[in-house]
């Protein structure tokens, strides 16, 4: 495929603007091998791992491939001290931080000589995140999966809002899974796109194969945003949705909201593969995605439909 050039290929050493997000209970070292070896950047998700859990993915992730990948790590997670320091240890290039104040640990992060772009879910963290240095955001719009933003700022409104606030180079998550949606978020300002469900479903993901299943049955209004007075969280309606949408028709707070959460509910769903009491976090593009592929075919198909937009898109000007 032929080469292409920008802001996010140069700042990382990819072939292709196309980043695989750092999910929680996805996103093992072979997944992000698997995206960084067909061109992309591959994210190991940090959210979902202990500190040495973490450091055998990165160091398998090292002896498998000479390309650049990174980490994702939420900066509210409870050993952050050690999480980074394992990065600093294993000399990790490329991080991506999220949940939490850049402030607090951009300046050392990039003294330990890495690459910084933080997540943010609104034009006043992406100023905050810009101001505290970083290299890169990520703005990820209301459509995305996981935990989301209060804001409810979709992509399509989000991204021209981002671009015309700051002047670092921007990524677009949240309903991008293929090239003509990679296209578009990069006509609206982005220079290249974060994908989290598509690589979700992937045969590399290290979710239970019957959460993967389970994305390619999703099909259009099978998601919802809830969990707004605790941390706003995307998932697919099951028995546990329904019960969290029942507390909260009834009133219920933050306190009880926590209690029917519980621990490991996320584990026991996309990793254990409960997919009734499970928490099933994905983004509404999941009613895109119908079949299981390998990583690298992934990759392969985005950019490939990337360009063919590209082309139409360009005749039509």
């Amino acid at each position: 495929m032929q080469p292409f050039t920008n802001a996010i290929t140069n700042l990382f050493g990819i072939q292709y603007p196309i980043i695989q997000a750092g999910m929680v209970w996805c996103s093992g070292w072979e997944l992000a091998v698997a995206v960084s070896e067909a061109g992309g950047l591959g994210l190991i998700g940090a959210g979902s791992m202990q500190p040495e859990v973490l450091r055998l993915h990165i160091q398998r992730c090292k002896a498998a491939t000479n390309k650049p990948f990174g980490v994702n790590v939420p900066l509210l997670y409870s050993k952050i001290d050690q999480t980074l320091a394992v990065l600093a240890d294993e000399q990790v290039k490329i991080v991506f931080t999220s949940a939490g104040n850049p402030k607090t640990w951009t300046a050392w992060l990039q003294e330990q000589g890495m690459t910084v772009v933080h997540v943010v879910s609104s034009v006043k963290f992406a100023k905050k995140s810009e101001d505290a240095g970083v290299n890169a955001v990520v703005a990820e719009g209301f459509e995305a999966g996981g935990h989301n933003g209060r804001e409810e700022t979709t992509t399509f409104c989000l991204i021209p809002a981002v671009r015309d606030a700051v002047h670092i180079p921007l990524l677009a998550a949240g309903g991008i899974a293929t090239g003509r949606a990679l296209l578009a978020a990069m006509v609206l300002g982005a220079d290249g796109g974060q994908i989290g469900s598509r690589f979700a479903a992937s045969l590399e993901s290290s979710a239970h194969q019957n959460f993967k299943d389970k994305i390619v049955q999703t099909e259009e209004g099978d998601t919802e945003l809830v969990m707004k007075q605790l941390t706003p969280v995307r998932l697919i309606k099951n028995d546990f949705y329904r019960a969290v949408k029942t507390a909260e028709l009834q009133g219920a707070n933050p306190e009880t909201l926590q209690e029917l959460l519980g621990k490991g509910r996320s584990k026991k769903g996309m990793f254990e593969g409960d997919m009734v009491t499970g928490e099933l976090e994905i983004g509404q593009v999941a009613m895109q995605i119908k079949e299981i592929l390998p990583a690298g075919e992934i990759v392969k198909q985005i950019w490939q439909e990337f360009l063919a937009c590209q082309k139409i898109f360009l005749q039509k000007v």
